[in-house]
């Protein structure tokens, strides 16, 4: 159950490739919505250079040319980076993601927990959740299973699915945390309730488990 929901969670968390983003997706068949993403893509949104340039790596809804991925993936970095720095949250944790991955950047793990630190100091629940799981990796920072789950239980706090996901399986294992199948239902149940089948699947095995 662990190590399988875990590598699961972190796909979700820090995945982010050439994917398009959650927000463009179900747009991309609508034209009119695609030309939405460029409008604002060339206004400065940060957001949009980055779905059109994925948009673009994928051939998704327009023809796929890697050399207009690039040029607005490479946009997308400098306006995050920009609105990073007057501190959006937002910004911040997508700049941490990128570090994360290494897309388009240098992979730097610390540059990755510092821009996380800055997001989740302004309240951002999956910067949180990305500093969690950073801490019990051991990347960027020196592996601390207990400062994950103080991570986890704050992103959780503020209703993070994925972060509830990651709380319930570090109660289920007792890493950084005394083990606690009770903790474990019930914030599986919490996910569950957030739409997340997975935390749905763990707490029916500890339901009929007897816990």
């Amino acid at each position: 159950m662990g190590l399988r929901l875990r590598v699961l969670i972190i796909v979700m968390v820090l995945g982010i490739g050439f994917g398009v983003p959650s927000f463009a997706q179900g747009l991309v068949s609508n034209k009119e919505a695609i030309d939405q993403i460029i409008k604002k893509a060339h206004k400065g949104d940060a957001d949009s250079q980055f779905a059109l340039g994925a948009l673009y790596a994928n051939g998704v809804g327009v023809r796929q040319d890697f050399d207009k991925a690039q040029k607005w993936l490479e946009k997308s970095l400098k306006s995050f980076k920009k609105a990073a720095v007057r501190g959006n949250a937002h910004a911040q944790f997508a700049l941490g993601m990128l570090y994360g991955e290494g897309k388009h950047v240098l992979q730097d793990y610390v540059r990755a927990r510092e821009w996380f630190e800055k997001a989740a100091s302004n309240g951002n629940s999956d910067a949180q959740l990305a500093l969690g799981i950073l801490y019990e990796e051991g990347k960027g920072v020196r592996q601390d299973y207990g400062k994950a789950w103080e991570w986890f239980k704050k992103a959780a706090a503020s209703g993070n699915p994925k972060a509830q996901l990651m709380l319930g399986a570090s109660y289920a294992q007792g890493q950084g945390v005394r083990q606690s199948y009770r903790e474990a239902k019930e914030w599986f149940g919490k996910a569950c309730d957030n739409g997340y089948q997975i935390g749905c699947d763990r707490y029916r095995e500890l339901n009929e488990g007897g816990y």
